[in-house]
């Protein structure tokens, strides 16, 4: 099977002094890494708490070091070029192949990567710019990830535009930043979901679980950088600041409206700036799950993701307390999630 090119992509170059955590190397044809590296890699990701005592206050210099001391600690040295591909059935293959989702998910993860570096190349604070920075070669990791799983399984993909750097970093960074706190929140959910159902077998989501675990890093970042970042703004910045927030929302409402149109419609053209999760959902939830079940669902993976890190740390609260909302106004037809 011939693999699928990948561009090339130097966050150093768009962020000057930036280096990437060491990774182990690999010689051509390595298998993947040793279990126990593996599972010490994993547990290193998903807990983490700063050894400084008392409240970190959304602002200061203890909260941005705790935030970024959070992002550099956590890094996977997982390897895309080694993991684990596994060799599926004939009609798991072809169910996963048929998802609507692949085009879009390796465009987003192109963008996001560009979005982040632009912005981190405004940024003065190096502890601040450097985290960034990794985000974005992170999200470049996943793109890599997502390129040689539909290489490994021969899905065919659309040719893809050039992503072009952003005339306003920041607006650029908030539209990445928020749309992943609402994807993320949802891909929780549905990932657990496809992997009860059995729509993803066991072996794939344990390939695919680092990105999972990832996304949840990216947006608890987002989540300090967005407070930090209020609170050094003066009274006319944070007006500002929150007027482009509304407008960020407003667009991502949109853009998602526009989204579920085009697939009620079927429509075959790409839509090309959207997470896959939304693309997904029919797909991963055909099985007889409802609307409360899923959200309830939702949440609880949500919560798992996020226990393992420092609770003075923010999280992303908008999506969650929207669900919470509506569940309540949905109680009366809400089961417990299956397995939970």
């Amino acid at each position: 099977m011939e693999r699928q090119t990948l561009d090339a992509f130097d966050v150093e170059r768009l962020v000057p002094g930036f280096q990437p955590p060491p990774q182990p190397t690999a010689a051509h044809g390595e298998t993947a890494a040793e279990p126990a590296a593996v599972a010490a890699a994993d547990a290193a990701m998903r807990h983490w708490r700063s050894p400084v005592r008392g409240p970190l206050v959304p602002g200061s210099d203890a909260h941005r070091q705790a935030s970024c001391h959070m992002f550099r600690d956590t890094f996977n040295p997982y390897r895309p070029a080694v993991l684990d591909w596994p060799v599926l059935a004939p009609e798991v293959r072809d169910r996963i192949v048929s998802l609507p989702i692949w085009d879009i998910a390796v465009q987003t993860e192109g963008k996001a990567r560009l979005r982040m570096a632009a912005y981190a190349a405004t940024l003065r604070e190096p502890d601040m710019r450097d985290a960034l920075a990794l985000n974005a070669w992170e999200e470049h990791r996943h793109k890599e990830v997502l390129a040689r799983m539909v290489a490994a399984y021969g899905i065919a993909l659309a040719p893809e535009p050039p992503p072009a750097m952003p005339k306003d970093p920041e607006w650029a960074y908030l539209v990445t930043g928020y749309s992943e706190c609402i994807d993320s929140f949802f891909a929780f959910g549905l990932f657990e979901l496809a992997r009860r159902s059995g729509l993803f077998p066991q072996a794939l989501v344990d390939t695919f679980e680092p990105v999972m675990q990832e996304e949840c890093r990216h947006i608890l970042l987002f989540a300090n950088w967005a407070g930090w970042h209020r609170a050094r703004l003066s009274l006319r910045q944070r007006l500002r600041f929150e007027c482009k927030v509304a407008a960020v929302w407003a667009f991502l409402a949109r853009e998602r409206i526009g989204l579920a149109r085009s697939v009620d419609a079927g429509s075959a053209a790409p839509v090309q700036d959207n997470n896959f999760t939304l693309n997904g959902a029919q797909s991963v939830s055909g099985d007889g799950v409802d609307v409360p079940e899923l959200m309830a669902l939702c949440l609880a993976e949500n919560e798992r993701r996020f226990a393992g890190y420092d609770e003075r740390l923010l999280r992303p609260v908008t999506v969650p307390r929207l669900v919470r909302l509506a569940l309540r106004l949905l109680r009366p037809f809400v089961r417990p999630p299956r397995g939970m």
